[in-house]
């Protein structure tokens, strides 16, 4: 009995932690699937010449905004880091947050993607809240896969952001949104006491296989 009272202690333990691992790496199979197809169609696609000079980018897949007034932004998804030598780290696993004012009614779910062009709105992620326009300028990006991020030459925007919802996918204003680090998600996926630097640096064994299909995406899609 005092076996079995042990084995049903493990498993209340056990079966939490194991669905919530697997909640995580659905959203890095989401994320995958959101830039395949997004990539898949030239016309609508992110530049080339912007996604090879990307420090970092994120991928936010089913961002649901509701609003009645007063809307709210809440979305989770993953962020990679481009290192020294050009290849990408495994992503963290992050939040988007936001609030806006006016005129709104009903719930929208959107994909989000953000493309960094400097790596100072990555350190300030790493190091707590970071507010989109406040802590970096962000503008709606460019697409075609041809179109060039000069565009936005005068705003000299560090981040460019995308939205596709309802199958149309387009540049998106996202100031005032913030980003963190999901740490309860990290650990779930990476491990225990696992930091976003270390996931960063490469200081992580075992990364499971979505997570590693997430960071050739990116591979694919930047090397071209």
């Amino acid at each position: 009995m005092r076996l079995l009272s042990l084995l049903i202690a493990l498993l209340a333990v056990w079966a939490p932690s194991s669905e919530g691992r697997e909640r995580e790496l659905e959203r890095a199979r989401e994320a995958v699937t959101v830039l395949n197809e997004i990539m898949s169609v030239p016309e609508s696609a992110i530049p080339e010449s912007l996604l090879q000079d990307a420090r970092a980018i994120a991928v936010i897949p089913n961002t649901v905004k509701a609003g009645l007034t007063i809307g709210a932004r809440h979305g989770r998804g993953l962020l990679a880091v481009r290192g020294r030598d050009n290849t990408w780290s495994n992503p963290v696993f992050i939040r988007l947050t936001g609030a806006s004012v006016g005129f709104q009614v009903g719930v929208q779910s959107a994909d989000i993607v953000l493309v960094f062009r400097t790596d100072r709105g990555v350190d300030s992620v790493v190091n707590g809240k970071f507010t989109l326009g406040a802590d970096a300028s962000v503008a709606a990006g460019p697409v075609g896969r041809n179109a060039s991020a000069a565009t936005d030459a005068q705003l000299r925007a560090e981040i460019y952001s995308y939205s596709r919802a309802r199958g149309l996918f387009a540049g998106v204003a996202l100031d005032g949104a913030a980003l963190t680090i999901d740490h309860r998600a990290n650990q779930r996926a990476y491990g225990r006491a696992v930091t976003p630097r270390q996931i960063f640096a490469g200081g992580v064994n075992n990364v499971p296989a979505p997570i590693v299909d997430f960071r050739d995406a990116l591979e694919e899609y930047t090397s071209r």
